[in-house]
């Protein structure tokens, strides 16, 4: 159905006259009647009468008339659900405990009349082909294989270099440490059940390992984070890698530590993944914001080789 055709009816319908439909409409009075008439001829009845008083609508007419105001709402709720700036920003965060939720937290924040709609992708293929085809504008990833050339059009805009810090229990034997060296956890457990292989994540922590000679135990039932305090609570020999922007609820009794590493100090390279050419606002808004929040990167850092090319740390 046309539905110029029935944005014409409607026009006359309430102005009672073609010549008016056709001033309002800024089209010739001949054009109304085209319209009308291929209107009338689709739906196999006649919609108005001629008289000369104007076009007084028929009983068909009368019953149309409301279901064609709906298809013209409707039309209009389906341009304006992908009109940029009217429909929510849509982004992928991984997870929602972690940094890059609260960065979009803080920018909401900041931006408080601005409609988010957030998204958990696990897989980065999936994130990638999503911010490829339009089902989100943005999401946070570390890349990691800047040699791979990303699919035309598609940007990674570095956000965050996040510190890494170890999660222990009050019974572990760096529990009571202001800061530890990576390399000093040589021979340690550091039990790591989260990582998937194939992951982001996963590549970044085997690189991790490597490079300090690290142990990291990934066997075990994966939870969740919210068991894990429970595990390391209890444990004199266990240890654990989080983020410093990870938000991991315990309860007091359990008098977990978050220990930061220096010497170097490991970071975790957060970029957001979006299309050159979204012009949504809130996107143009949320990197704005992004940019002052990524500090420069101190000299004793530690990233793996494939994050230099994303994030300028060496």
């Amino acid at each position: 159905m046309d539905l110029n055709a029935v944005r014409t009816f409607v026009a006359v319908a309430d102005a009672g006259r073609f010549r008016e439909a056709a001033t309002e409409l800024s089209v010739t009075q001949q054009a109304v009647s085209k319209r009308v008439a291929a209107l009338e001829k689709d739906l196999g009845v006649a919609l108005f009468t001629r008289t000369a008083q104007g076009a007084r609508l028929t009983v068909d007419g009368q019953a149309f008339l409301p279901h064609a105001r709906d298809l013209l709402a409707a039309e209009e709720r389906a341009a304006a659900s992908v009109r940029p700036g009217r429909r929510p920003l849509r982004v992928d965060v991984v997870g929602r405990r972690l940094a890059p939720a609260g960065l979009l937290r803080d920018f909401h924040r900041a931006h408080p009349g601005t409609r988010l709609d957030l998204v958990t992708l696990h897989d980065a293929a999936a994130a990638l082909d999503a911010v490829r085809s339009g089902a989100v504008d943005a999401s946070f990833r570390a890349v990691t294989a800047p040699g791979s050339r990303l699919p035309d059009g598609i940007e990674a805009t570095p956000v965050l270099d996040e510190p890494l810090q170890l999660l222990t229990g009050p019974a572990h034997p760096f529990a009571d440490a202001d800061t530890i060296a990576p390399a000093a956890l040589a021979g340690h457990r550091i039990w790591m059940p989260g990582i998937v292989p194939g992951t982001e994540w996963a590549v970044y922590y085997a690189d991790l390992a490597a490079a300090f000679g690290l142990t990291l135990d990934v066997v075990g039932p994966h939870f969740g984070t919210e068991p894990l305090p429970d595990v390391l609570a209890e444990s004199a020999s266990l240890a654990s890698f989080v983020g410093e922007g990870t938000r991991v609820l315990w309860p007091t009794a359990y008098d977990l530590r978050r220990i930061p590493l220096r010497h170097p100090t490991p970071v975790y390279p957060h970029c957001l993944l979006h299309r050159r050419d979204n012009r949504h606002p809130a996107l143009a808004a949320l990197l704005g914001h992004l940019a002052p929040q990524r500090p420069v990167p101190d000299t004793d850092v530690w990233a793996p080789a494939w994050s230099r090319h994303w994030s300028g740390t060496s």
